[in-house]
């Protein structure tokens, strides 16, 4: 199967895609674009807002507005007013990480990793935002933290440290956020690309799309890869299931660090891409702080 371009954005850097049931629309960041993307499958109409800071990843709150993972800070934001609300500051003390990948658990709570773009070395961390919006933290010594995403029972954490080319399950309690000894759920060293932000389908299975790799792949229950999507673009980022019935599957794309060469090949890259695959989604959950 192959995505379609559904929306020629030319995101700079496409990630943190979610479906927002409240507004039965797609949010997703332009990372390095410092703009926050909407677009609605039912008209086609699209739009995005500036940001003052690149925003890594985000989240709707259950209370109205969204929690926000900024490249330095994780914040309240009010769309309506313009408003946010920093809650923490994250890793002050090294000026070469920012945060990156997260998504929200069955029960709320928004897990974030943070990433090191400046030397690549292995020394950021994940954090759970609580529903009081106190900060845990996980574990650290990761390069580049995706893939966070969890299984429809809450039960099970999946994460990358992209540069290790390997998902990670973590036992993970629902009802107290205690994660348990990972193992390695899907080994990806020989696979094209490199694992970048994943979600999971009502079955089970993990969806990963593959950093410089063209394509987006579904990890079975049992931790191998059983079906390919091909995408048109070097660069897929991050996946999610939306649209009524959670049954199309989009993909945000990067241009990030692209020669003009590859952008003139590759015009999309950056762009929104969407297919059916024939599986339905499972809906992340407001955050509940």
């Amino acid at each position: 199967m192959q995505a379609q371009l559904l929306l020629d954005c030319k995101n700079e850097h496409g990630e943190g895609v979610f479906w927002d049931a409240r507004n039965r629309a797609l949010w997703w960041t332009d990372i390095h674009g410092r703009k926050l993307w909407n677009y609605d499958p039912d008209t086609g109409a699209s739009g995005n807002l500036e940001m003052p800071h690149r925003v890594a990843c985000f989240a709707p709150r259950a209370t109205g507005g969204y929690i926000v993972a900024f490249d330095q800070t994780i914040a309240l934001f009010d769309p309506a007013a313009g408003a946010v609300e920093t809650i923490h500051e994250f890793e002050p003390g090294n000026p070469n990480t920012r945060l990156n990948d997260g998504r929200t658990d069955r029960q709320g709570r928004l897990v974030v990793g943070g990433m090191n773009e400046g030397t690549g070395a292995a020394d950021s961390t994940v954090l759970r935002v609580e529903n009081d919006l106190s900060i845990t933290r996980l574990f650290d010594g990761v390069a580049c933290a995706n893939s966070t995403c969890f299984n429809p029972e809450g039960d099970t954490m999946y994460f990358t440290d992209t540069p290790e080319k390997t998902i990670r399950a973590y036992p993970y309690d629902a009802e107290t956020g205690q994660i348990g000894k990972p193992e390695i759920f899907c080994d990806m060293r020989d696979e094209p690309g490199l694992p970048d932000g994943s979600c999971v389908d009502a079955e089970g299975g993990v969806w990963n799309a593959e950093w410089e790799g063209r394509r987006v792949v579904r990890v079975a229950p049992g931790g191998k890869i059983d079906r390919v999507i091909d995408v048109p673009v070097w660069k897929p980022t991050c996946c999610t299931f939306g649209g009524t019935d959670l049954d199309t599957l989009f993909i945000t794309t990067s241009r990030l660090a692209s020669s003009r060469e590859v952008l003139d090949a590759e015009p999309a890259s950056g762009g929104l891409f969407a297919v059916k695959p024939g599986v339905r989604g499972v809906a992340d959950v407001p955050f509940a702080g």
